[in-house]
C-alpha cells in the first residue's frame, strides 16, 4: 500500500499515453505497439536465460511482422500473422530454444490483435473497452482482494492473488462493459462477455508469474518504476486482445 501513489501515478501516465495513441490511430498506434512489442521480446528472452546472441535473433526476427504491421505496410491482415508464425518458426529452428520462439507469437499475436481491432468500425471504441477490461480487472482484484483476502487463487505462482479478488476483477470488468455499451455503443453480448475478459487477463497476469517464478526473479524489468517491467504491467493485455478480436468477429458475425 505505501506504494500505490507511485504505482498509481506510473499507471496514469501509461493509461494517458496509450489513450492518445488509440485516439490518433495509424502510425501513432503502431509505433507505440511496436516499441511495447520489442520491450517485451527483450524480456520475455531474460526470463528464458537465453544467449545475448539468441536474444538478438528473437529481436530481429519479430522486426520483421511488426514492421509488416504498419498501416505504411501491409497492416494488421493474415499475412503479418503467418510472418509471424514464420519468425517463431526461424527463431526456433536458429537458436534450438524452444521458449523463445514461443516469446515471439505470445508477443507478435497480441500486438497484431490489438492494430486489427483498431481497424475496425468503431475500432477506438472496441480497442478502448478491451483495454479497459483490463485495468478495471487489475484495480478490481487489487482492493477486493485486499479487502477480503481469503483463499489463494493459485498460490504456488501467485502467492497473492485471492479467489475474492479474481471475483472483484470479474464485476469491475461487467460494470466496465456495461458502461461501454450503455455509453459508447458497445454490442451487449460483448459487455456481458466481459467478465470472460476479466477471466483471461487473470490467467495471462498467472502466466506471467509462472515465468517469472522459474526464472527466479519478482518481477520482468525495471523499466516502469513501481510496476516491473512491460510485461508485468501487459500480462493482462498480451491474453484479452486475441480473444476479444475472435469476440468481436463473432458478434459482428451473428449480428
Amino acid at each position: 500500500m505505501a506504494d500505490l501513489p507511485r504505482k498509481t501515478l506510473v499507471a496514469a501516465i501509461l493509461i494517458a499515453l496509450a489513450l492518445t495513441a488509440l485516439m490518433l490511430g495509424g502510425v501513432a498506434l503502431w509505433l507505440l505497439a511496436v516499441i511495447a512489442g520489442l520491450l517485451m521480446m527483450a524480456e520475455w528472452a531474460d526470463l528464458a536465460r537465453v544467449e545475448p546472441k539468441q536474444k538478438r535473433i528473437a529481436l530481429f526476427a519479430l522486426s520483421v511482422p511488426l514492421a509488416i504491421l504498419s498501416p505504411l505496410a501491409a497492416g494488421p491482415d493474415f499475412f503479418a500473422m503467418g510472418l509471424i508464425a514464420g519468425a517463431a518458426f526461424f527463431v526456433a529452428a536458429v537458436t534450438r530454444q524452444g521458449q523463445l520462439a514461443l516469446g515471439v507469437a505470445y508477443v507478435g499475436v497480441p500486438v497484431a490483435a490489438l492494430l486489427a481491432i483498431r481497424n475496425l468500425p468503431d475500432g477506438a471504441m472496441l480497442a478502448f473497452w478491451s483495454l479497459a477490461i483490463v485495468w478495471a480487472t487489475d484495480i478490481g482484484a487489487y482492493f477486493a482482494g485486499r479487502l477480503i483476502g481469503g483463499p489463494k487463487l493459485m498460490p504456488r505462482l501467485s502467492p497473492n492473488k485471492t479467489w475474492a479478488g479474481l471475483g472483484g476483477g470479474m464485476v469491475a470488468a461487467w460494470l466496465t462493459g456495461m458502461a461501454f455499451s450503455t455509453y459508447g455503443g458497445l454490442d451487449l453480448r460483448l459487455a456481458l462477455l466481459s467478465p470472460l475478459l476479466a477471466i483471461v487477463a487473470q490467467a495471462g497476469d498467472l502466466y506471467e508469474s509462472g515465468l517469472k517464478r522459474k526464472a527466479g526473479v519478482k518481477d520482468s524489468g525495471t523499466i516502469l518504476p513501481g510496476h516491473g517491467g512491460v510485461l508485468d504491467r501487459l500480462d493482462g493485455v498480451v491474453t484479452v486482445a486475441p480473444i476479444a478480436f475472435i469476440l468481436i468477429l463473432i458478434a459482428d458475425h451473428f449480428a
